[in-house]
């Protein structure tokens, strides 16, 4: 929207805003999800197959074609938008000492002070995996935790400020040869989970600026189309009218 400045309108303000005491992105990868037969059996990776008891094993009902999708979802099972703000928890970790505070030399030779910050991730995924013939079976929602420690210019009364940019997760089902021919059962699951993230330190501050006032652009002038009638037929209706006497 084009805005422009009242003329004259210029003055000093003081406004409320988040500044940005530090910025980093970078790219996690969380810790590999594994699962074998002893966890299948002992219920902590569970399948619900379509029109299968629950907690069959998928390798036996699908067979040994089938295709393997992971997304994200929250703690119920329910597909979320990763990047949306509060799919994906992401939060401070408090130290019980606050946060230490080190020296760190930059390129050019000189040292500034930063603050150890520990931040936690976590989130939901579920696989699905489906055989050519429709048939599917979906796990339950599988959680997943990161801890990081980052190094940023982070004083006291500064708040962590984390945003995820891009989630990827990948599953790879592994089936092996059943005692009877022709049938297979699992074997192992892995769930891999990468992720990239904005992660800042922010202090509500109170600033003085020098700003010109805006009013808003002109509003596109509405006009009302003119008037339209169908075509009319003069020769049928209201006709030629009564011919002279």
């Amino acid at each position: 929207m084009d805005f422009k400045s009242i003329n004259g309108g210029q003055e000093t303000l003081c406004i409320k805003v988040n500044k940005v005491y530090d910025w980093v992105t970078r790219q996690v990868d969380v810790p590999l999800l594994a699962f074998n037969a002893s966890d299948l059996a002992a219920g902590t990776i569970v399948f619900d197959c379509d029109g299968v008891t629950p907690g069959d094993d998928p390798c036996a009902v699908l067979g040994g074609n089938y295709t393997v999708e992971c997304f994200a979802t929250d703690e119920t099972g329910t597909p979320v938008d990763p990047l949306a703000p509060g799919s994906i928890l992401c939060q401070e970790i408090p130290q019980p000492e606050g946060r230490a505070s080190g020296q760190f030399q930059l390129p050019d030779g000189s040292t500034v002070t930063l603050q150890k910050v520990k931040v936690l991730k976590k989130g939901f995924v579920v696989v699905r995996i489906t055989n050519p013939n429709g048939l599917s079976c979906t796990t339950g929602p599988i959680p997943w935790a990161v801890s990081e420690k980052f190094f940023l210019c982070a004083p006291p009364g500064t708040f962590l400020q984390c945003e995820i940019t891009d989630f990827e997760c990948d599953a790879n089902l592994i089936c092996r040869a059943a005692a009877t021919p022709g049938e297979f059962e699992f074997q192992q699951l892995d769930v891999s989970i990468n992720l990239c993230q904005n992660v800042q330190m922010e202090a509500l501050v109170k600033l003085e600026i020098t700003a010109d006032f805006c009013q808003p652009r002109p509003d596109m002038p509405f006009v009302c189309p003119p008037l339209a009638f169908p075509p009319q037929c003069p020769t049928v209706f209201p006709g030629p009218g009564p011919s002279p006497a």
